[in-house]
C-alpha cells in the first residue's frame, strides 16, 4: 500500500507543473506552422515514426513467438 501511495504522490508531483504550463493557450509556433501548412509535415513525420515502431514491435513479437515455440518443442 505504501508503494502505491508513493507512486501516486510521485506521479502527482510530476504532472502538477505540466498542468500549470498547459494553461497557456498562446502557442505561436503552432499557429505559424499551421498557417504555413507545415503542421501537416510534422504530423506526417510523427505518424511515419509511430507506424515504423509498430511494425518493428510486431516483427519482434513474431520472432519471439517462433523462438518460444521452438524452445517448447525441445
Amino acid at each position: 500500500m505504501k508503494k502505491i501511495n508513493y507512486l501516486l504522490f510521485t506521479l502527482l508531483a510530476i504532472v502538477s507543473p505540466v498542468i500549470g504550463f498547459a494553461q497557456n493557450s498562446d502557442i505561436e509556433m503552432a499557429d505559424t506552422m499551421r498557417s504555413n501548412g507545415k503542421i501537416f509535415v510534422v504530423i506526417g513525420v510523427i505518424g511515419i515514426i509511430l507506424v515504423g515502431i509498430l511494425i518493428f514491435l510486431l516483427l519482434i513479437d513474431k520472432k519471439v513467438r517462433i523462438l518460444e515455440k521452438n524452445s517448447k518443442i525441445k
